[in-house]
């Protein structure tokens, strides 16, 4: 479970991200996160452990730094071990802001998961700081990950692989690059393992803001599918092969665009 707000405090914001986010022209979805965070006095922490490019994580400090950021440090946990760091951790402990890079989100769950620094992250979200992660990123924040998967429409066993993630949220499971790649069906699937949460399909350039309460509003300019399985009322899973598809009966699906709203405790959505 998240943790839960303490002394009165408010959960900060979790935005993933769906990947490709407007960098030069037009970076509504990253300006919105710079002022949520405090806009020129705020301190964002950026967590590239996601991506093999030795420059990502550079790319983006001189990017928050064009956007108006005078404090944009790079966190670089390459190993376990790195996430041990005072220094690092004392930098999130003072953040207002995490920002988390693509790549592959088995590198940050194998590589963060169960240290110091995730649970300080989980900690700090829990009082107020925000956190942004982009493709790879956007996947290891909910309680239950998708690490992988193969395209398709078509729900099967085999179409999905879960991992545990950070835990910033178990309302949702979060898939990226959604429209583009085709992944309907393995967040379908994973929905299927998993139909207590709802399921968000992220296209390119667009971002869910969840505010505190896992209420989310659609920034961006793709959409955002929702996929909300209160009212299933068949799956076929519990007896499908490992390469037969799954029936679901009952599953709701929402397509949101900018300003789009979902509420999560009455699982309604709305066009704005």
């Amino acid at each position: 479970m998240p943790p839960s707000p303490t002394n009165g405090n408010q959960r900060g914001y979790i935005i993933p991200i769906g990947g490709a986010e407007s960098k030069l022209r037009n970076p509504e979805i990253l300006d919105r996160f710079v002022d949520l965070c405090g806009g020129k006095p705020a301190r964002i922490a950026i967590i590239p452990t996601a991506s093999e490019l030795e420059d990502t994580g550079r790319n983006y400090e001189k990017l928050f730094r064009r956007l108006g950021v005078n404090h944009a440090m790079v966190l670089p946990f390459i190993t376990r071990e790195d996430c041990k760091s005072s220094k690092y951790l004392e930098y999130i402990e003072k953040a207002d802001g995490v920002f988390m890079t693509g790549g592959n989100q088995l590198r940050l769950s194998t590589t963060l998961g169960g240290t110091a620094v995730a649970q300080l992250i989980r900690r700090r979200n829990a009082v107020g700081m925000h956190v942004a992660g982009t493709s790879a990123g956007a996947a290891f924040m909910p309680e239950h990950m998708i690490a992988g998967g193969s395209e398709g429409s078509t729900p099967r066993p085999n179409k999905v692989t879960l991992a545990p993630g950070l835990g910033l949220t178990n309302n949702f499971i979060i898939d990226q690059h959604f429209r583009q790649r085709d992944r309907i069906g393995r967040l379908l699937t994973a929905l299927a393992y998993n139909p207590f949460a709802v399921g968000i399909g992220l296209d390119e350039d667009t971002a869910a803001f969840i505010r505190p309460g896992d209420d989310l509003e659609v920034v961006g300019s793709g959409g955002i599918t929702v996929i909300d399985p209160t009212d299933l009322t068949h799956s076929s899973m519990d007896r499908a092969g490992f390469n037969d598809p799954v029936s679901l009966i009952g599953v709701k699906l929402h397509i949101l665009v900018s300003g789009g709203r979902f509420e999560i405790a009455t699982r309604e959505a709305f066009a704005e």
